[in-house]
Parts: C-alpha cells; sequence; structure tokens
C-alpha cells in the first residue's frame, strides 16, 4: 500500500503534523518513507539525526545512495544553509531600512484579511497548528492559576520565563495570552 502525504510547514518547524503521520506510518509498518529532498525533510541537524536513529527507515530521492555517514553530513550543510539563509535575509532586510525603504505590508491587516479569503488552507493549518500548541500547554496555564497567577501580564510573563513559546515561536504578550485561553475554552 502506498500512501501520500503533503507537509505545508516549514523544514525549520518541528511541528508538522503530515511528517509526524507519514513517521508514524512508516514506524508501524515497517515501510519506508520515500522523501524528495533530504533538506526539504528539515533544516535541523538534531531532526535529522534523530530521524536516522529512529529505526524509521527513508530514503531521499535527491541522494538515493546516501548513508547515515551521508545523512548525518547533509544534515549538518542544510542546518548551516538554513541559518544562512535567515542571515542573509536579516541582513537585506536591514539595509532595505536603512535606505528608507518601507518594509511589512503595504495594505496592512485588509490584505491579510484578504489572503485570508482565497488561501484557506494555509489559514486551516496555522489554526490547527495554534490549536496543537494549546492543547500541548494545557497543563502549564491551568498550573499558573492555581498558583494564584490570574492576569494575562502576569501569565504572560510567567510563561516566558518558563522559556514556553508561542505557536509561531515567539514571547508571549497579553493578547496571545487571551488567544490561548479563548482557545482552551
Amino acid at each position: 500500500m502506498t500512501q501520500t502525504f503533503t507537509e505545508i510547514e516549514s523544514g525549520k518547524n518541528t511541528e508538522r503534523p503530515e511528517l509526524a503521520k507519514a513517521l508514524h506510518l512508516a514506524k508501524v509498518t515497517g515501510a519506508t518513507l520515500v522523501i524528495a529532498k533530504l533538506d526539504r525533510l528539515s533544516r535541523n541537524a538534531a531532526f535529522l539525526l534523530t530521524l536516522r536513529d529512529s529505526r524509521v527507515r527513508f530514503v531521499a530521492a535527491d541522494l538515493p545512495d546516501a548513508n547515515e555517514l551521508t545523512v548525518g553530513i547533509m544534515a549538518l550543510v542544510a542546518q548551516q544553509e538554513r541559518e544562512a539563509i535567515s542571515r542573509r535575509t536579516k541582513e537585506a532586510l536591514a539595509a532595505a531600512k536603512r535606505r528608507g525603504a518601507k518594509l511589512g505590508n503595504p495594505n496592512g491587516a485588509a490584505a491579510i484579511r484578504k489572503a485570508r479569503k482565497g488561501n484557506g488552507g494555509s489559514v486551516a493549518a496555522i489554526q490547527a497548528n495554534a490549536d496543537r500548541h494549546a492543547e500541548n500547554l494545557r497543563p502549564v496555564p491551568l498550573a499558573l492559576r492555581a498558583a494564584g497567577i490570574e492576569s494575562l501580564g502576569g501569565l504572560a510573563d510567567e510563561l516566558n520565563s518558563q522559556g514556553m513559546l508561542t505557536p509561531r515561536g515567539g514571547r508571549w504578550h497579553r493578547s496571545s495570552v487571551r488567544n490561548l485561553l479563548a482557545r482552551l475554552g
């Protein structure tokens, strides 16, 4: 039986539902996971090395003869490239800002709302990721509230001090805590 999974999350993201389903299926059936390109699977060396050691067989179409050594080296190269891309992007944005270019969406929130109408799959994926993240965090705000921390600002400060990240990997603010609590009901 062949099953296809298409992941839309970034390779730098560790919360990737389609990849998780594919890995689970490969593990329980003994199937081989076939991916198009190793660097699209992940640009995180620790993730790729953990996958390599997880006993899930996988083959990358761009490196069909790769062995454990090759996967390890390519994992480190992919991570280095991810870091270089991030650095170059930040440098280019800083240079554009110095030149006086206006950064961000010139149409503001209206463009985002319009994009949501035509980009339902991406919006649904973002919402599903936020829901999953909220469920994973469920015990934390409950424990903080039980300890007497009730204000949104207090909860945000405590989540940040504990190193908890928002679904997009950022810091907590009153509004993001409000959104988290709304998701948790």
